[in-house]
């Protein structure tokens, strides 16, 4: 009789594994840190890749520095380097030996007999096709010049940002930047930043690529000393690593924060994006002075570009406000609750929220119930009060909150930003007044521009939300749709295929309604704000419509002009040859002309008036008309201009002079 042990023993699988210990297994119950999720998701905060990483590290750094000298009102004065490291020089920073090859076949980069020939015969005709194009005196594209391109290029690099403005407390160094999602951008307030992430992202990378630390340097306005700090961060615990935390003397009287980081990147395919940024980042921001240098070992790839300061006015800077009630959810309530120093809910109400007097806090408490009262504690509501506060929150009326928190980058600073970088014909801006999403003010700003250097035929879209230049995901966002889609451009006397055309479109907001973690693009999906942006640019291109009517008026005039004077010989001629048939008659007595005519006709006889006399008063009196009208011009659009000569303008009153019209000399008197 066979027994069976099935109920002793374990389930054993055909591989001969248990299934109970892997299923034991699988229910251990694990946590992460914020530092380490990131580190495994970087992709959210836009390090999806070298090139990205090194993008994103250059526009988070400068944000950084930017709003350090904008909140104490200063200038901001903004240098950025990105310095190429080579592999031996980074193998002798990080303490690696250089080591001699054993197995070359075992690497990346080996490369066959057969194909080094390939390749070198290949580098050998582009240079020879290269040759004859420059002795034939052709145009030699970039890319064409580029043969022959080392291998093993450096990819790691030294990003060093530097600003002149608030700095940062000696003691709170570590935790900014060795601690995610720490940070002094939390509140209610338009702010560049938002999530705490920024140079500490850029720590981690830096972490998982090189293993290097960052370093600061950092004073603050009257301190006679600057810190230097040299972190990492301990990826598991979310806590800084500190290497070196001193305390400098500061001779200059130096403020502000350098920041110095090695990652990994690539410059080559991501060039492009940075200096596009650093660009549009000058156009949003003309108040500010930028420097932006790349170092590379071969001085033939180095690159340095300045954007100089246009203007010394500042937007103001953004304050930070209370919460609307529409905008509000149970947990936020919770919280507002627990940080409030306000001891009753009357208090509580009128203190912690936008648009809610005494008097509207007083009718609220009534419509809550009889279980609500003015004088109650606020820290004493239950869980199933705060729903209720919720839910009237979310039905009643509140008023719309004001933007007056709200730090947009003005008419005069976006125009100026335009004209700087572009150099357009033509442009014109607009701001919008303040509106609301969802308990959120916003305002949109919007310019558009025509003609310009280095812009392209058609619709070249700039995007900006809180004063940050929007490079990536462009066909689904706001600005894109609105202006491929909706609005006329022919209406407004503007080709969209041919015209060179900018548009500039800026929001800021308390809270600006990104798609996603990576801050790239604003939803279609949003009425009021697609309302307010399609609004803004056509009051810009309404100005423009104006502006491009005058001048087109201006450029048929001139047509006009260019014919009459074409035509001037032959009028000359013609006018002269009547004139000289009429002195011939007079003179041989067939018809008799007395007063001015007869002098006119003696001075042709005498050789006194020629075909050269008549171009000359001709073209006179073509260059008098042509000023004339542009005197009107001017006078039209309210430009005061001093006039080139006299007018002389008859009284009204005087004597009329009839005028034989089939006279030979009226055609004559009428260029007179």
């Amino acid at each position: 009789m066979e027994t069976d042990d099935s109920s002793d023993t374990p389930n054993v699988s055909k591989k001969g594994k248990s299934k109970t210990s892997s299923k034991a297994k699988a229910s251990v119950l694990k946590q992460k840190s914020p530092a380490e999720f990131f580190a495994e998701n970087k992709n959210i905060a836009g390090f999806d890749n070298p090139g990205k990483c090194l993008y994103t590290t250059v526009r988070e750094l400068v944000e950084n520095a930017l709003d350090s000298s904008e909140s104490i009102s200063e200038l901001p004065v903004v240098e950025i380097t990105i310095e190429e490291i080579g592999r031996s020089k980074f193998n002798s920073m990080i303490g690696l030996v250089d080591r001699e090859r054993v197995d070359e076949e075992l690497y990346d980069d080996y490369e066959t007999e057969k194909a080094r020939e390939k390749r070198l015969a290949k580098e050998a005709r582009e240079q020879e096709m290269l040759a004859k194009s420059v002795a034939l005196g052709k145009k030699v594209k970039e890319s064409a010049a580029k043969v022959g391109k080392g291998r093993g290029e450096a990819t790691f690099f030294r990003v060093i940002c530097k600003d002149n403005g608030k700095g940062m407390p000696h003691d709170d160094i570590p935790n900014m930047f060795g601690r995610v999602l720490s940070g002094t951008k939390y509140g209610l307030r338009q702010t560049r930043g938002k999530f705490g992430l920024g140079a500490k992202m850029a720590l981690i990378w830096s972490k998982m690529s090189t293993g290097l630390p960052i370093e600061i340097s950092s004073a603050m306005k009257g301190q006679n000393y600057q810190t230097f700090c040299r972190l990492d961060i301990d990826i598991h615990r979310n806590i800084p690593h500190i290497h070196l935390h001193e305390k400098r003397e500061n001779k200059g009287r130096w403020h502000g924060a350098e920041i110095q980081v090695v990652i990994e990147g690539n410059w080559t395919t991501y060039r492009s994006k940075i200096l596009h940024y650093m660009r549009q980042m000058a156009v949003i921001t003309p108040y500010a002075q930028f420097l932006f240098r790349f170092v590379s070992e071969a001085s033939d790839k180095n690159v340095t570009v300045q954007f100089a300061r246009r203007t010394d006015i500042m937007p103001p800077v953004p304050t930070e406000t209370k919460y609307h009630p529409s905008a509000v959810d149970l947990l936020l309530i919770k919280r507002l609750i627990g940080e409030t120093s306000k001891q009753n809910l009357l208090q509580f109400l009128q203190h912690e929220f936008v648009n809610i007097g005494k008097p509207h806090a007083e009718r609220l408490i009534g419509e809550m119930g009889p279980e609500f009262s003015p004088k109650m504690a606020v820290k004493s509501l239950t869980s199933q009060q705060i729903v209720r506060i919720h839910q009237l929150f979310r039905q009643a009326k509140f008023g719309d909150p004001s933007g007056d928190c709200l730090s947009p980058a003005g008419e005069y600073n976006l125009r100026l930003g335009i004209i700087k970088e572009l150099h357009p014909d033509m442009v014109a801006t607009y701001s919008g007044s303040a509106q609301v999403f969802e308990g959120h003010p916003f305002l949109v700003e919007a310019g558009v521009s025509i003609g310009g250097k280095d812009v392209k035929q058609g619709l070249n879209i700039f995007r900006f939300a809180n004063r940050i230049p929007l490079l990536f995901e462009q066909g689904a966002d706001v600005v894109t749709r609105t202006a491929l889609k909706r609005i006329s451009w022919n209406n407004y006397k503007i080709n969209q295929t041919q015209d060179k055309i900018g548009v500039f479109v800026s929001i800021v907001s308390t809270k600006i309604p990104f798609k996603g973690t990576g801050k790239e693009y604003i939803g279609d999906d949003i009425s009021e704000i697609a309302s307010a942006v399609k609004s803004a640019i056509q009051q810009c291109c309404i100005q423009l419509k104006s502006k491009i009517v005058k001048r087109i008026q201006a450029r048929e005039q001139q047509e006009r002009k260019r014919n009459m004077s074409k035509y001037i010989p032959d009028a000359a001629n013609a006018i002269y040859d009547v004139l000289k048939e009429a002195a011939q008659l007079h003179t041989s007595k067939k018809r008799k002309y007395e007063g001015e005519d007869a002098e006119i006709l003696s001075k042709v006889s005498t050789r006194a008036l020629t075909t050269e006399t008549l171009k000359e008063k001709l073209a006179r009196h073509v260059e008098q008309v042509d000023y004339e009208m542009a005197l009107d011009y001017a006078t039209q659009t309210g430009v005061s201009e001093e006039p080139r000569e006299c007018i002389h303008i008859p009284p009204l009153e005087s004597k009329r002079n009839f005028i034989d019209l089939h006279g030979p000399v009226f055609v004559f008197r009428l260029f007179q």
